[in-house]
């Protein structure tokens, strides 16, 4: 995650508006968060198998990155809105 966030850099908003704008329209598709929910409750449980735990890994890498590029874009709209 330390290199998602050093490699986004979030917290700067250096986008221009329209590809902020895309960034915020990106999520994950509705099959793969009810895969995420059910590896969730089954790590919960304790049941993982090894794959299933990178299976989850890898959800909460993807969600991650995509957070730290919307986080970017908000504040990049922010800035474009604070220049006008």
């Amino acid at each position: 995650m330390a290199i998602w966030r050093r490699a986004i850099e979030p917290q700067t908003g250096t986008l221009p508006p329209a590809e902020a704008r895309a960034i915020l329209r990106l999520k994950l598709a509705e099959a793969d968060l009810d895969r995420a929910d059910a590896l969730a409750a089954k790590a919960k449980a304790g049941k993982l198998t090894r794959r299933e735990e990178q299976q989850l890994e890898n959800y909460l890498s993807v969600g991650s990155a995509l957070e730290f590029l919307k986080s970017k874009a908000r504040r990049s709209l922010r800035r474009a809105k604070a220049t006008i």
